[in-house]
């Protein structure tokens, strides 16, 4: 067997490269890239890194590197306790890398360190860009501006499926379906991941679709609800396109994202922004509540002013009925006067004049009698009234509903029919 004398073993030359590594690469550098991938084994951390390009989003380099055990636990937790964020991927980190190579394992990188700060502030970066850029479109209070609306008839619901979020919307939201008080229709999709924005948008379109090919109207409003999560998850969420297309609904867009304390972008173009899905179910009752109170009230305040009216009206009929009582009485003493004063003179004319004045009392009197309202009502006659208002023709009949006065009570009915007399 021959031997080049120039060539080496390939121990040899992996010392060698294991040499020039150390050389160079000893001490461990700072490194910005996007977890593209994180798998765990053992309390291992095992990643995927890449660099991408800005405008083209176009990975430039990408490389593996690990976490170990004994650091992971110190430094992810770290991580996580003060962003608030699961680690894991699509996360743009700054990590404390150093090069190492054996040569019987090889090339590897690994993680000494995570700078949360950084992580933290390119969300918060991200976030800032995409509300600058509504802004300056003047897209951010479009659907702010939107009036409340009056009340909930019909709601259109975007959601997780299954989520415990939903749930608790659903709660309170099934019990006004089951009282006939408002329909709620709901379409599902994600709400996680990269894909997260495309999917709502998506959903969005087509159940707008769906809802104009099959409702006359459009929803009294739409709901995107989920339930909690870490934040990272919550940034999926911070995306433009979705924003502007929630900017642009002629109808109001109430959000309950399902985190108390860090917000998205879509918590601030919204009309209306909950924490939790309860608070936006518990936001759509209370208006409802409300105005099936205020409609008891109004109901109260014309039942009073109808019964004022006919207390008034009663009162009013007393009155009259006494007047003509007193101008009764008071013709019958001029009259007796009268008589008593012929009488002395001529006993023949005063027996005639109490004839003639007698017929004239009795016909003063009958006259009297049936001109009382309460005597016609005895003789079966009513009197019927519209908004409070005595008619006597068909044509005076400007309400479907009307008061019938008897002489024992007052009915209360409705026109089914009009029948014209025959001339």
């Amino acid at each position: 067997m021959n031997i080049d004398p120039n060539s080496i073993t390939l121990s040899d030359y992996l010392n060698s490269v294991q040499q020039v590594i150390k050389t160079h690469c000893a001490d461990a550098v700072w490194v910005r890239a996007e977890i593209t991938n994180c798998s765990s084994k053992g309390g291992h951390y095992y990643l995927e890194l890449a660099e991408k390009d800005p405008d083209t989003h176009q990975r430039v380099a990408a490389t593996k590197a690990t976490i170990w055990q004994f650091v992971a636990r110190r430094i992810i937790t770290k991580f996580e306790k003060e962003t608030g964020i699961k680690f894991g991927k699509d996360l743009n980190v700054l990590v404390k890398l150093k090069a190492s190579f054996s040569a019987e394992y090889g090339f590897s990188l690994n993680i000494d360190d995570i700078d949360s700060n950084f992580t933290v502030g390119d969300i918060a970066k991200k976030y800032l860009e995409i509300r600058n850029r509504l802004i300056s479109e003047g897209l951010i209070d479009l659907n702010r501006a939107l009036p409340t609306p009056f009340d909930f008839e019909r709601v259109l619901v975007i959601a997780p499926e299954n989520a415990a979020g939903l749930g608790d919307f659903k709660k309170d939201a099934d019990a006004l379906e089951q009282a006939g008080v408002c329909h709620f229709v709901y379409h599902y999709c994600l709400f996680q991941s990269t894909q997260a924005p495309i999917a709502i948008q998506e959903t969005l379109k087509t159940a707008l679709k769906a809802w104009s090919e099959s409702k006359a109207s459009p929803p009294d409003a739409i709901v995107i609800i989920r339930g909690g999560g870490a934040v990272n998850d919550l940034a999926y969420l911070n995306d433009f396109d979705l924003a502007a297309l929630l900017c642009k609904r002629k109808v109001p867009i109430w959000v309950g994202i399902g985190h108390e304390r860090d917000k998205t972008i879509l918590d601030e173009v919204a009309h209306r922004s909950f924490d939790t899905p309860s608070k936006v179910i518990a936001g759509i009752r209370n208006i409802i509540v409300q105005n099936i109170q205020e409609a008891k009230e109004l109901y109260q305040q014309i039942e009073s002013l109808a019964q004022n009216q006919i207390m008034y009206y009663r009162s009013e009929s007393d009155k009259l009925e006494l007047h003509i009582r007193n101008r009764a009485l008071t013709h019958l003493t001029e009259v007796k006067r009268d008589v008593d004063s012929l009488f002395g003179n001529n006993q023949y004319f005063a027996f005639q004049s109490i004839k003639q004045a007698k017929q004239q009392i009795d016909q003063y009197l009958k006259e009297t009698l049936i001109q009382s309202p309460r005597n016609t009502l005895q003789r079966g006659y009513a009197i019927v009234r519209v908004e409070g208002r005595a008619i006597n023709s068909i044509h005076q009949i400007t309400n479907a509903q009307v008061s019938i006065e008897l002489k024992d009570g007052i009915a209360e009915a409705t026109i089914q029919q009009i029948n014209k007399a025959t001339p």
